[in-house]
């Protein structure tokens, strides 16, 4: 199966790979449009890349062209470029191959790259839109009218911009589980007919507070179909929004950094903002990254504000006209309560949600967890930014396992205690051999070694920095400039992190930096293997003795996104005229095999985002194969991969330019001229058997 696509040309400074500017205003507030917020002279991780050349890969690398060249294809030459009608052609003619073989999970017909307006899903597979915005999931909640949302029938309702996704079992319910989502954040314009935004209203904004945060809702299953659906006023139902009352627990509770006029204490914090991907915890909680949060605050002026991306000016949506919490010159420490992650107990619909401290202040896109052997846990996660760095934090305390309320207080207590680590890569082979142009060197694969450098640790009787000139609460408060301080390694918006329960390897994904070359950043030759990195690499990372608390670990480029004819693309030494495009890869999850599941924001090849499967290991190590598309605008996330089922957020249908509430761009999910309402989708087979076996 090999689809070629033409290279289109794309706004290369888009911080999603060419994605309209109207997802830049409303997701990141325009952020690739700002400077650079890190302006240290770290290594960058394009140029350890390009020192990570391993001799070992010369063999590897003449296998793939050997195997390239049996099928007609070269592993290092462009391919001439196939029309639309071969590529569909060659498609048709490989279906029937790819649909029965691959590895055990992925052996379904991979969908050709696309723009039709709507989820495009295999042959013989079937969907259902699960929930939408606006469903009404509380008791007393109203029937969604857009005419008329006011906060207090939004924040009964399910969120706007659902984005990661997690289904947990609901024991005693048969056929139930819990669903919760993260909403990120609010398209005003596509929600509100006659939106100005130089000048929202105050019931605008309110509704607007209602749709962030979290919803957990408890969703049913057809087990004669797949089809999933919502069982309103379950009492396990739940919306946290942007005014939600929140716990701040860890190190830097009740620092000074975090104390404002409202709370004194520095204990407790009013809603959760942009939260972006997640992670479900071995004791049943969820995870999720606050991201984006800098573009709600307005007037900043200091350098550790510009250091989290938090500008001097008014906001794109005006919060701060109506709540002063949202003006820096009037409450600074305000912006210091956000950018954590925030802990929910989906089984507890009183308990309050946990901003967890110890696991640092930055622009989380996710936090995923494995245990250590003797089973403390163990935290990934990303800083989407560019040039920016990825952490781990290993606790302190184990595990215990029980559905005790004493056992479940004392689960809910193990990510206040621990050390915070962030990543620093050194490469194994020569700069020399890196040409700019993605060529495999001498030896053929980019890999190298990593550490683990500490920043501090938190235990019950207080908090010790590891970062000369910094004291602990600001090591978890500023936790990018203890980065900069230490030398971490820059990478490309380094955003979901997670590792394979299978192998234990642990797999980072990172979008895109097309800003790379540009001005006083690292230049094009000391970064990625190629130029322009607008579609973006996932690195697989071995700990040392695959032991998750290990303060060493190697690492290697599994995957370098684009089009497979583009020679400096790279599927962990697969043949490329047997994969599927991919471009800006951002969420992943696992299936039962171990296969990767890939989810993109951004596709910079011209086609819309969507959903991919790849062998991580055996003789199809590296087969990638596409398993669904979005509709017009929308970007792929929160996959859920189980057995019988494929679950996806469909984020922001319509964001286009020019699209509005009276003029929507997208007739998804619900026919032409109705509004855009982000929305969850489940997959399964018609036939009733697993996915892809």
């Amino acid at each position: 199966m090999r689809i070629q696509l033409p290279i289109v040309s794309v706004n290369n400074d888009s911080h999603h790979g060419g994605r309209a500017a109207l997802t830049c205003r409303f997701r990141c507030g325009d952020a690739c449009f700002h400077e650079v917020p890190n302006t240290t002279t770290n290594p960058y991780v394009g140029d350890v890349i390009a020192d990570a050349l391993s001799r070992r890969t010369v063999m590897r690398a003449a296998a793939v062209v050997t195997a390239a060249t049996a099928v007609g294809a070269s592993a290092t030459v462009a391919a001439p470029k196939a029309s639309a009608a071969e590529s569909a052609a060659a498609t048709a003619a490989t279906s029937t191959r790819h649909a029965s073989r691959g590895a055990r999970g992925l052996r379904f017909e991979p969908v050709a790259p696309n723009t039709a307006d709507t989820v495009t899903v295999p042959d013989g597979y079937a969907q259902n839109v699960v929930i939408r915005w606006g469903e009404p999931i509380l008791r007393g909640a109203p029937a969604f009218d857009p005419e008329n949302q006011t906060a207090e029938s939004q924040s009964k309702q399910f969120g706007y911009n659902n984005d990661f996704l997690a289904l947990l079992p609901l024991p005693g319910e048969r056929h139930r589980q819990v669903l919760v989502a993260n909403h990120e954040y609010t398209d005003e314009v596509l929600m509100f007919r006659g939106y100005d935004a130089a000048n929202p209203t105050k019931q605008q904004v309110e509704v607007a507070w209602a749709a962030h945060g979290l919803s957990a809702v408890v969703v049913e299953e057809d087990r004669r179909s797949g089809k999933l659906t919502p069982v309103p006023r379950h009492p396990l139902n739940r919306r946290v929004t942007a005014t939600s009352e929140f716990k701040v627990t860890g190190p830097a509770a009740g620092s000074d950094l975090l104390k404002t006029s409202a709370d004194p204490t520095g204990t407790k914090v009013l809603g959760t903002l942009n939260n972006c991907s997640g992670g479900v915890t071995p004791w049943g909680t969820t995870l999720h990254g606050e991201e984006n949060f800098n573009q709600y605050f307005a007037n900043a002026t200091r350098a550790t504000d510009k250091r989290y991306g938090i500008g001097a000016a008014a906001t794109e949506r005006k919060w701060e006209r109506f709540d002063k919490r949202f003006d820096v010159a009037q409450e600074p420490n305000e912006p210091h309560r956000f950018g954590f992650v925030v802990e929910l107990d989906p089984y507890d619909p009183t308990a309050k949600p946990r901003k967890r401290t110890a696991l640092g202040r930055f622009k989380h896109e996710g936090a995923t967890v494995r245990l250590t052997d003797d089973g403390r846990p163990v935290v990934y996660s990303g800083d989407d930014e560019r040039f920016d760095y990825f952490y781990k934090f290993i606790g302190s305390k184990r595990m215990k396992k029980g559905s005790s309320r004493a056992v479940r207080e004392h689960n809910l207590s193990l990510l206040d205690e621990g050390t915070l680590y962030v990543a620093k890569l050194t490469g194994d082979s020569p700069a020399i051999e890196i040409d700019g142009s993605g060529k495999l060197p001498a030896d053929g694969e980019f890999d190298g070694s990593g550490e683990w450098i500490p920043l501090a640790t938190a235990t019950a009787k207080g908090a010790v920095s590891h970062v000369e000139g910094m004291t602990a609460e600001e090591v978890f408060v500023f936790t990018r400039l203890a980065g900069d301080k230490v030398g971490a390694t820059k990478m490309d918006r380094p955003e979901d992190i997670e590792p394979n329960p299978h192998t234990g390897k642990v797999y980072v994904a990172l979008t895109n930096n097309s800003n790379r070359g540009v001005g006083s950043n690292a230049k094009a030759d000391e970064a990625n293997p190629r130029n322009a990195n607008k579609h973006g690499q996932i690195l697989e990372l071995t700990e040392r003795w695959n032991r998750a608390d290990s303060k060493k670990f190697a690492w290697t480029l599994f995957l370098v996104a684009g089009d497979p004819s583009d020679p400096a693309t790279y599927f962990a030494g697969f043949p490329k005229d047997d994969v599927s495009p991919i471009s800006c890869p951002d969420n992943v999850a696992f299936d039962s095999y171990g296969n990767l599941w890939i989810s993109t924001d951004g596709n910079a090849l011209g086609n819309h985002d969507g959903l991919f499967g790849v062998a991580t290991r055996g003789d199809r190590r590296g087969e990638l194969k596409q398993f669904l598309t979005m509709p017009n605008g929308a970007e792929t996330c929160g996959p859920v991969i189980q057995d019988r089922r494929v679950l996806v957020a469909v984020q922001h249908p319509g964001e286009i330019d020019g699209a509005t509430a009276e003029k929507p761009l997208s007739a998804w999910p619900d026919g032409a001229g109705k509004i855009n309402r982000p929305a969850v989708v489940a997959v399964w087979r018609k036939d009733g058997c697993d996915i892809g076996v």
